[in-house]
């Protein structure tokens, strides 16, 4: 057998180098919720936005990148809680309330939202030319999304805190 050349760089950098952009964030950040990823979130709504000019089953995988997103913020909330020692209950109490809050913060609430602007768009364009009726709902539902991304994040906070947070804890 021949000898390995060592002289070759590792293509995989140590772990550290891996993980260095945790030291970057601020203690108390939540990358799911305060940060760009959030708006993984809402790739629904931007199938919902699509909806009159994409298939139904690109619709329906912008469903799935978005309940994706809920279950791995989900599973981060609880495997972080796990690791640093909380019982079970603790760690299955916070995996149903970041579960219960991102389905109906990032997939039920603005993918309805964004469907009914959408719907209603084009109902009150049902007499426009068909080019204008599927392009103009869908740009009207793209320019939706961010601005009923906050007021949807604080209803949910007051529905849960009213509820789920209320009842469980």
């Amino acid at each position: 057998m021949s000898e390995q050349n060592n002289t070759q760089p590792n293509p995989d950098p140590p772990l550290k180098d891996v993980t260095s952009f945790q030291r970057e964030l601020p203690p108390d950040m939540d990358i799911f919720r305060d940060s760009f990823i959030r708006y993984m979130g809402y790739s629904n709504e931007i199938g919902e936005a699509f909806r009159p000019l994409v298939s139904k089953s690109l619709v329906a995988a912008s469903y799935g990148m978005a309940i994706g997103y809920v279950c791995t913020d989900t599973f981060d909330k609880s495997l972080r809680l796990r690791m640093n020692g909380a019982p079970t209950r603790e760690v299955l109490v916070k995996g149903g309330d970041v579960f219960s809050w991102q389905m109906l913060a990032s997939v039920t609430i603005p993918g309805l939202v964004i469907n009914r602007i959408t719907w209603a768009t084009r109902l009150a364009m049902r007499r426009a030319p068909v080019a204008l009726l599927k392009t103009v709902p869908t740009l009207v539902g793209l320019a939706s999304i961010p601005l009923i991304v906050h007021p949807i994040d604080k209803l949910v906070d007051r529905v849960m805190d009213a509820t789920y947070r209320q009842y469980i804890r």
